[in-house]
């Protein structure tokens, strides 16, 4: 049983500048979603990061909700949350892939994601995952995307502009050509 499983996990990560995550959760089933997000909050609190939170209504929207909100340049991490529980149809592996393959677009593009959609196969499965005093898959997704977060500031300096220097930089001093003293 997944109870008795062990598993390593990083030191919660620390930052200098206090990153500013966006929780984007679906609710459809409420007191799952309800557990998972008090994970998320207490692991982001925890860090001394702060966060908003959006609500969709299905784990499908929560990629494109993530992807409207990177527009706006004030999330430097999202985290996603929600369940699926599988049914009696294949709309389970289409809610599953879709949501999880949008997910791992927007990572690849560069986002600081942790994914907490559950997917599961029953509902006995997704309490325990969500149980934020138990496996805590809500506050997992969230030191994930903490993480990324970490790693993302350790690897990409920021830039000052878009592919353009400040005119100041571009002066040329006298007895210079394009950075090459002349004799």
């Amino acid at each position: 049983m997944a109870q008795a499983e062990t598993h390593h996990t990083l030191p919660a990560p620390t930052f200098d500048d206090t990153p500013h995550l966006l929780i984007v959760i679906s609710p459809y089933y409420k007191d799952i979603a309800d557990n998972l997000l008090a994970g998320a909050k207490a692991a982001i609190t925890a860090s001394g990061a702060t966060y908003d939170v959006a609500e969709v209504p299905g784990a499908l929207e929560v990629p494109i909700a993530i992807r409207l909100a990177c527009n706006s340049d004030k999330y430097q991490g999202y985290v996603a949350l929600g369940c699926i529980i599988r049914g009696e149809t294949t709309h389970y592996e289409t809610v599953c892939n879709d949501s999880s393959r949008g997910l791992a677009e927007l990572g690849l593009q560069g986002l600081c994601i942790g994914n907490g959609i559950l997917t599961v196969e029953n509902r006995k499965q997704a309490e325990v995952r969500a149980d934020h005093t138990g496996l805590n898959k809500g506050g997992g997704a969230a030191e994930a995307a903490l993480h990324l977060i970490k790693l993302n500031n350790r690897f990409n300096k920021p830039t000052k502009g878009i592919g353009f220097k400040p005119a100041s930089e571009n002066i040329i001093l006298a007895g210079e050509t394009d950075g090459n003293k002349t004799a």
